[in-house]
């Protein structure tokens, strides 16, 4: 297994990994699939200023998590969002662990020293999203700070999101 840096050309591989959240789950709120054109941009533009990473296992892209700003306010500048996406059949086998504590160790030599996480959140679990993403983050060291009710509208129910805050640097 390895980590590294997101490449443009990755664009393909992510794209199919984040289709299936897209299509199939309300973890993501998109309705459609964004274009592979449209994907490698949002690649490159996040890493303009932070880090997108990949993970690797046999030469296989498994998964990817990325940092970007949690507002766009100067004061916001040590603080941030994080996302991470796992292929739907990979889950269980520690790549989000490994994942998600490579993206901390760089966001905390950037100087980050708050991490956000907005989870989707069922009001009842359905085949759409149950609460494994919300279980992660915890296990990660996030704790729930906020609750969005009934914001995200698809498949014909409404879902809530919640903020999840994991503190990575002194103040």
């Amino acid at each position: 297994m390895i980590i590294r840096k997101a490449k443009p050309e990755d664009a393909a591989r992510l794209l199919e990994i984040y289709a299936y959240y897209v299509e199939n789950t309300a973890t993501s709120f998109e309705y459609e699939v964004p274009s592979e054109e449209e994907f490698r941009d949002r690649i490159v533009n996040t890493l303009k200023k932070y880090p997108y990473l990949v993970l690797e296992d046999e030469d296989v892209i498994q998964g990817y998590s990325y940092a970007g700003p949690l507002k766009t306010r100067e004061a916001y500048k040590f603080s941030c969002e994080v996302s991470i996406y796992l292929d739907h059949a990979a889950r269980g086998r520690g790549y989000g662990q490994a994942l998600y504590e490579a993206l901390e160790d760089e966001l905390r030599a950037m100087g980050i020293k708050n991490l956000y996480a907005c989870v989707s959140d069922p009001l009842v679990e359905d085949e759409y999203l149950d609460r494994n993403s919300e279980g992660f983050h915890r296990h990660m060291g996030y704790v729930k700070n906020g609750e969005f009710h009934k914001c995200g509208y698809k498949f014909g129910r409404w879902y809530n999101t919640i903020m999840m805050e994991k503190i990575i640097g002194d103040h």
